[in-house]
């Protein structure tokens, strides 16, 4: 093994390249076909089982995400900035400050209907959250 003969540090470096062409090589399908999208009203499952809002480019991603009452919602933050994730009208949600790189957790709200929301910091994003 020609590893073997390599400094510690080269061994890592060989190995994390090894794992990144892997992870790349086997995100494709090989059918030449693309997946279709989710739908923007649908929810984006989280490894929780609840589901998930991405913040990223300034934006919420999905803009429109249905849930069920009381699903556990994560909300990651992508971008450079700090957002917050606030229910307008009656409050009904608000995750706080989430730093650039942080993850956090709702719950939401008991009562079925649309909560529209907005970054308080960047109130030009905005999105819809339907609970059933």
């Amino acid at each position: 093994m020609l590893l073997a003969l390599l400094p510690a540090r080269a061994r890592v470096a060989v190995a994390v390249s090894a794992v990144c062409v892997a992870a790349l090589t086997g995100c494709s399908g090989g059918g030449g076909g693309s997946s279709p999208s989710p739908s923007p009203s649908s929810a984006s499952p989280s490894p929780r089982g609840g589901a998930l809002i991405t913040i990223k480019d300034f934006a919420f991603h999905p803009a429109s995400l249905t849930v069920a009452a009381g699903t556990k919602i994560t909300v990651t933050n992508k971008d450079a900035a700090t957002h917050t994730v606030t229910a307008t009208g009656d409050k009904a949600f608000d995750t706080g400050q989430v730093k650039s790189g942080q993850t956090v957790t709702f719950t939401a709200p008991a009562r079925p209907g649309s909560y529209p929301y907005i970054c308080t910091i960047h109130p030009t994003m905005n999105g819809t959250l339907t609970v059933r």
